[in-house]
């Protein structure tokens, strides 16, 4: 049976990156992996959304309303967003940090202060990560996408791959221990 994960999040918080692990670590599992980016403006902070799914076989890396397993969102507000792609019984991960886009930086909206509880209301499921914060503690807030990631990988229950092996290798060698950290810290949440 074919799973879907889509993750979502702002330019610039390593949504690709964290997807090109994630599929590299699948794919040496044996399953069949298509994955798919959509950047909306992701240099300049806009939305930027990957599309994984894996299986046997699959054809399509294209996840369509209610189609996602899990949604895995790097900055809350991307989380609401992207509900209508979550399915029932899904679960999405996502971590506390807020990012304000223009509309919310012109004035023209509000930032919607409850995004967690508005998840929890309608999605029985709802893991919080505080993956900026602790990416913080470790001594950068970039490796937030590693936490994430690690706990992703738990949710998942996807044993038997080396993937701190896999991040060590698709990270800057100068990050390497620092990225191995987060993703135990976000593994172990």
């Amino acid at each position: 049976m074919n799973k879907s994960i889509i993750l979502v999040g702002v330019g610039g918080q390593g949504t690709i990156t964290t997807s090109s692990i994630l599929s590299k670590g699948l794919i040496e599992n044996g399953f069949d992996v298509k994955m798919s980016e959509i950047h909306g403006m992701s240099q300049r902070g806009g939305t930027v959304v990957t599309q994984i799914k894996y299986g046997e076989k699959v054809y399509s890396p294209i996840i369509g309303d209610g189609e996602a397993d899990v949604i895995v969102s790097f900055e809350k507000l991307e989380a609401l967003r992207a509900l209508p792609y979550l399915k029932e019984g899904g679960v999405i991960v996502t971590d506390t940090r807020e990012i304000y886009p223009m509309p919310v930086l012109t004035g023209e909206t509000d930032y919607p202060g409850d995004a967690i509880e508005q998840l929890k209301a309608v999605v029985p499921k709802v893991i919080v990560v505080e993956a900026a914060k602790v990416a913080e503690e470790l001594g950068n807030v970039k490796a937030q996408n590693i936490v994430l990631l690690g706990a992703l990988v738990k949710q998942l229950g996807i044993d038997g791959i080396d993937w701190k092996a896999i991040v060590a290798k698709s990270v800057p060698a100068k990050t390497v221990d620092l990225n191995l950290a987060a993703f135990d810290k976000g593994y172990n949440m």
